[in-house]
């Protein structure tokens, strides 16, 4: 199974539109889960219309008519890995253990907000994703996105992907 990640796309506000290389992307992938902060919802009818299947929430920046649309966490159960994806997980010290504690019984937590690509494994086994963003790179040297493969009920593959 083809997972692509995404977060914080910001369109209108820091891109006019996705960059081609994320739909392409979107296109290929069995799983689209996308972390919040759309702020438009022309962008998540989008990936909707795009996307095989779409796993998302809504961030900060995301008014009312996101919230109504989407949860603030979402869970699913991919590949036989129990996943879940948040917008925001609070500070970079002690994430992976209040991580943890806040989602007991995952496998995968796919989170947003900060544009800072991480990948970590909590010491209880729980592994940490944040793709980064795809059109605001912040302080970071390059946009970003990420794929995985779920395979035989592993995660495999995690790759980060710059942009531009």
């Amino acid at each position: 199974m083809r997972l692509l990640l995404t977060s914080d796309t910001h369109v209108p506000k820091r891109a006019r539109q996705l960059p081609a290389e994320l739909l392409d992307a979107v296109d290929r992938a069995d799983v689209v889960l996308h972390a919040g902060d759309w702020v438009d919802a022309a962008t998540l009818d989008l990936l909707e219309s795009r996307a095989r299947r779409l796993i998302a929430v809504y961030g900060n920046n995301d008014g009312p008519d996101l919230r109504a649309r989407l949860p603030e966490v979402a869970h699913a159960d991919l590949g036989g890995l129990r996943f879940a994806v948040v917008h925001d997980t609070g500070p970079a010290q002690g994430r992976e253990r209040r991580c943890e504690e806040r989602f007991p019984g995952l496998d995968v937590l796919v989170f947003g907000h900060s544009h800072i690509p991480w990948d970590t494994t909590a010491p209880g086994g729980l592994r940490l994703l944040n793709p980064g963003s795809p059109t605001d790179r912040r302080r970071q040297p390059y946009r970003t996105y990420m794929t995985a493969l779920v395979t035989g009920g592993r995660l495999t593959e995690a790759e980060l992907h710059r942009l531009g």
